[in-house]
């Protein structure tokens, strides 16, 4: 019974992480009033809470795997009461930034749901289960929306303080209802790194995160205020078209890593790029309000499937090292919540205008879009490769001219020789000696005429044993028709006639 409730539990630890990780930014236009904030700390303050939240992901998805999630998300919330309660009685801008860093720790718990969650589910669900505990970026939305209401009501320190009760209450709900017999994976966090760092599409998956968790929380904490300044909308106004923008990209989180338990997830990251660079170039000539929402939610529809996709992805890749794997990601999708806001301000302050900053968005897009054909295309020679060397029947490759190009580590077994030894040589040298030359030119006429010949024929290893092999010889053609290379498979016969021939 525990362990079903980990899912729904889960998700609402976030839902709370998240709902916390955002007050300030979603309060500001209130805040203002109350704390002298200069125009240009503006971007500083609200992408303050985004660098702790980015950071602790890493130690956060390993102690998830060291000693459970339920201790993990407790120990949050405790701490998180500290600076919740410290923004409330705020008075300077200092305070806001002191409070505002310690207030990472809510967005921090992501990596924890995404390194244990997937222990209670087959592979081929890790996708859609992933993408249902990552709808709980709809605490960002709740918060968007709903704090500035209560804050029109009650006042922003009041509404502050109610996010102290949620805290207690989930403290509570975690101690009596989180899994205390957690499968537990205690492999050292070196070991961990060690075994990820050097892997590519680490880094590649993080840059994807970064775009897409990080355009997420980029318009999180900048759309309030901008809308608010370049619009003229007011506040509350403001915080819907938020909470809106919020609302679709986290609904389509799950959406994504269910097409990605479906479909080739590579193939649906493709998509994504390609629709997220043309959203923000539409957003980088500064349209009215109508185009720019257009544009802001197509960003939203391609952030919520990429970040779903994503975290199909990386246990798929690094089912060992899971929880240090989710934690660099989702810290470097953390870390892409830090940066636009901070580059769109300088950018504005230089030229007056957003556009230059939107442009290299998109290019930066573009470039995700690139790397990721990139990865398709190799993910398929890596399947050929991993087939070639694994198969157990010997495989030899010539050229036209029948020279040996490439053979397997199965060839090797079966004939004694190294690749090094045979590439470049013809495969003659494999020749028994009890076969005639018109033997061999039967085979050569068939494979001209057919493009293929198979059969038992007598060879000689390397230490000079004799054996039967079946041998299948493949043409291989170009789109003209013509040779370009010749394939050879073959196994041992361990019964056969002694006069063996085709």
């Amino acid at each position: 019974m525990i362990k079903k409730m980990q899912l729904s539990l889960q998700t609402l630890n976030l839902v709370l992480g998240f709902m916390v990780w955002v007050i300030i930014s979603s309060l500001m236009p209130f805040i203002k009033e109350d704390i002298s904030i200069p125009q240009g700390s503006l971007a500083i303050v609200t992408a303050i809470p985004v660098v702790l939240g980015s950071i602790l992901r890493i130690p956060l998805g390993y102690y998830a795997n060291i000693v459970g999630a339920r201790v993990v998300f407790m120990i949050s919330f405790v701490l998180l009461l500290f600076p919740v309660y410290y923004i409330s009685v705020a008075s300077s801008l200092t305070d806001l930034i002191i409070g505002g860093l310690f207030l990472g720790i809510g967005g921090a718990v992501f990596s924890v749901g995404v390194t244990s969650l997937p222990k209670y589910y087959p592979r081929e669900k890790h996708g859609l289960v992933n993408g249902v505990y990552g709808m709980g970026n709809i605490g960002t939305a709740i918060t968007t929306f709903a704090a500035p209401v209560i804050a029109t009501a009650i006042g922003w320190q009041a509404a502050v303080r109610l996010y102290l009760v949620l805290l207690l209450v989930f403290i509570v709900l975690n101690f009596l209802f989180g899994d205390r017999k957690e499968t537990r994976i205690k492999t050292p966090i070196i070991e961990q790194i060690k075994g990820v760092y050097k892997n590519e599409k680490l880094w590649f998956f993080s840059l994807f995160y970064f775009i897409t968790f990080g355009s997420f929380v980029a318009f999180t904490v900048y759309l309030p205020n901008f809308l608010v300044a370049n619009f003229q909308l007011d506040k509350v106004d403001a915080g819907l078209r938020t909470a809106g923008f919020i609302a679709l990209a986290t609904f389509l989180r799950p959406v994504g890593g269910w097409l990605a338990d479906r479909f080739q997830a590579l193939f649906l990251l493709m998509c994504t790029f390609a629709v997220y660079t043309l959203a923000a170039i539409v957003l980088a000539f500064s349209p009215s309000i109508g185009l720019y929402t257009v544009g802001c939610l197509t960003i939203a529809v391609s952030a919520g499937i990429g970040n779903g996709v994503i975290f199909k992805l990386v246990p798929f890749y690094f089912n060992k090292q899971a929880g240090i794997a989710n934690g660099i990601v989702s810290m470097m999708g953390g870390l892409g919540g830090f940066f636009p806001p901070l580059m769109l301000a300088a950018i504005h302050g230089l030229t007056g205008q957003y556009s230059i900053g939107f442009m290299l968005l998109s290019q930066v897009a573009l470039a995700s879009l690139i790397i990721v054909v990139w990865m398709y295309y190799q993910d398929k020679l890596t399947l050929v490769s991993d087939v070639f060397k694994s198969t157990a029947q010997g495989i030899l490759v010539t050229d036209p001219q029948g020279y040996i190009k490439t053979v397997n580590p199965a060839f090797t077994r079966l004939t004694g020789y190294e690749e090094e030894e045979v590439r470049g040589r013809r495969p003659s040298l494999l020749k028994s000696g009890r076969q005639p030359e018109t033997f061999y030119q039967q085979m050569w006429k068939e494979i001209t005429e057919k493009g293929l010949w198979q059969g038992a024929i007598w060879n000689r290893r390397k230490n000079g044993e004799e054996y039967v092999q079946w041998l299948n010889i493949s043409a291989v053609k170009d789109a003209t028709g013509e040779d370009i290379r010749y394939v050879g498979t073959f196994s041992e016969l361990t019964e056969h006639p002694n006069n063996s021939s085709s």
